[in-house]
């Protein structure tokens, strides 16, 4: 059985936890390259304010200018994975796996489907029903309505079979922040949270170990850590 460290970084700066992913998957590409089987990495984090823009990203979803943006604290920050804008800050669990597909034998569109799941069965614990769009990576709720909302933005990238990015879930997220973008480039649907959904206040610690366990039963993985 593969294993898996668990690092939980706490609040922490994107770009810190952005060299901390670089280092790893260069640690388990070194390891595939010499026929190493080390374990593999999944960083949890909560990040201050900050927006990103995939490496496709069109920067007009970004809808405040430069000085507004300053005065909400945040900052603007283009990265490689795939996917357009979105905003990561408190209250948001972000999830970062540095995993080598070739030693789980799962390819790139069957990663990001697994992904989706762990979190569809993280929010069904607090009774949201969580489901996928058709071309929109992500998890989100009643998605054949006219009230469809994304409750978790997903975008990845994987080189020499080893990840990096993943997804941020909004569990006590302050939504006000959503509102200076177009989330993931789309201009017609909303954004949620756990709080907002459950009307409750969700405990951070208890997603962390519902997003553990998920982890293990979808990918047949082991925490050592």
């Amino acid at each position: 059985m593969q294993t898996v460290e668990n690092n939980d970084l706490g609040l922490v700066g994107y770009r810190e936890a952005w060299r901390q992913q670089e280092n790893l998957l260069e640690k388990l590409a070194a390891e595939k390259q010499a026929g190493v089987c080390g374990p593999h990495y999944l960083l949890m984090t909560e990040h201050p304010h900050v927006y990103t823009i995939g490496k496709n990203g069109n920067q007009a979803n970004m809808l405040a200018d430069s000085i507004r943006l300053k005065s909400t604290g945040a900052e603007l920050i283009r990265v490689d994975r795939g996917g357009d804008i979105t905003y990561h800050g408190p209250g948001q669990l972000v999830v970062y796996p540095v995993f080598r597909l070739d030693l789980l034998g799962t390819g790139i569109k069957e990663y990001i489907r697994k992904l989706e799941e762990i979190v569809i069965r993280t929010v069904g614990e607090y009774g949201v029903e969580g489901s996928r769009m058709d071309g929109a990576a992500g998890v989100w709720i009643d998605v054949h309505s006219p009230k469809a909302r994304k409750i978790c933005a997903i975008g990845v990238r994987c080189s020499r079979s080893v990840t990096m990015h993943g997804f941020a879930l909004n569990v006590g997220t302050d939504l006000k922040y959503f509102s200076y973008i177009h989330p993931c480039g789309f201009t017609d649907k909303g954004v949620t949270s756990l709080n907002t959904e459950t009307g409750k206040i969700t405990d951070m610690n208890e997603v962390k170990l519902s997003i553990r366990r998920h982890f293990e039963e979808i990918f047949g993985i082991r925490f050592i850590s």
